[in-house]
């Protein structure tokens, strides 16, 4: 039976079915919203500036990359970000819980333990994200906030919002929830301060573009290569992620032969899975290495990845910054 995500990229019998359930989930959807404008529910605005990176969409776009590459740029701006996050995936509880890079994954979740190995940055995640920045700023010196996900996190009071669109899938067939992709409609963006498309953006679109870094060994630790070395070999490729199809194109651009293995986004690794019967190497995400460190073996390999973004959108980044420091 094929999952109900294979009808989200065309309008086809099951998803014209389905439309009217969509209709319905996004009226609800712009209810909510509606209702934190209004202060029918509060919205909690706190005393340092807080960026969220989300999307309108369900599925990876490329928002954890853009996540690491903002912290860094905002401490060439002079600031100390903090993060927090919602930690999906993870046994988290109601009590915030403060990631550092010897966190359990089990208890935090492997996209907020990526980020706080990458970016160094004071980080904390909890269902609520209101709870998750307040832990923060209690135990860290951070003066400003970056949300990873949380564009539909109303409670949380937000000074910028950037959106994150996937430049091949863009919007699918353009319905909501559950006869498309689409957690808010498409009009949603015209209310965020910032929209970047990962991949093939059009003439009047921010845009960012994932680049490939070095591969790492996750068996010997600290042995690095260019991932050119694997040009022209067979090797099997595992993901675990959102668009899963974007990690594994990254790897046949640069001449790998794949035999692939697509698993669910936060998928929970076992050694049998990244394992199989023969010899050839195995490639990983970053965000998977985190969950298959303690079993890993020479033969497997994670891609180490950044990000590009274009200089227009870096300076309309600071100008809202610097905007909100003028009041």
């Amino acid at each position: 039976m094929k999952r109900l995500d294979s009808y989200w990229n065309s309008l086809n019998a099951v998803s014209i079915a389905l439309r009217p359930v969509s209709w319905v989930f996004r009226l609800l959807a712009w209810i909510r919203r509606y209702a934190y404008q209004i202060g029918l529910f509060q919205q909690h605005k706190l005393p340092v500036p807080v960026i969220v990176v989300g999307n309108i969409s369900v599925g990876g776009t490329g928002k954890t990359p853009l996540v690491i590459w903002l912290a860094a740029y905002l401490k060439t701006l002079g600031y100390k970000p903090g993060i927090v996050a919602r930690g999906y995936g993870a046994q988290v509880g109601d009590t915030p819980r403060q990631v550092t890079v010897q966190s359990c994954i089990e208890e935090v979740g492997d996209e907020p333990l990526l980020i706080a190995r990458r970016t160094g940055c004071p980080m904390f995640v909890a269902p609520n994200r209101v709870a998750a920045a307040d832990a923060l700023l209690k135990n860290s010196d951070c003066n400003v906030i970056i949300s990873d996900d949380g564009m539909q996190h109303y409670a949380l009071g937000r000074d910028i919002e950037i959106a994150v669109v996937d430049g091949k899938r863009r919007f699918g067939n353009g319905l909501c929830l559950p006869a498309g992709p689409l957690r808010e409609p498409p009009s949603r963006l015209a209310s965020v301060d910032l929209v970047i498309v990962n991949g093939m953006a059009r003439p009047d679109e921010n845009s960012m573009q994932i680049i490939a870094g070095k591969a790492v060994n996750l068996g010997n630790p600290g042995y690095t290569c260019d991932l050119d070395k694997f040009s022209g070999e067979q090797v099997h490729a595992v993901a675990g992620i959102g668009n899963p199809q974007r990690f594994f194109q990254l790897l046949k651009d640069h001449g790998l032969q794949l035999i692939e293995r697509a698993f669910p986004d936060h998928h929970r690794f076992t050694k049998k899975d990244i394992t199989p019967d023969d010899k050839l190497p195995v490639f990983m995400t970053e965000k998977d290495a985190v969950k298959c460190r303690h079993f890993a073996q020479p033969r497997h390999w994670y891609l180490s990845i950044d990000v590009n973004v274009d200089d227009a959108f870096s300076n309309r980044l600071a100008e809202l910054l610097r905007g909100l420091e003028r009041g």
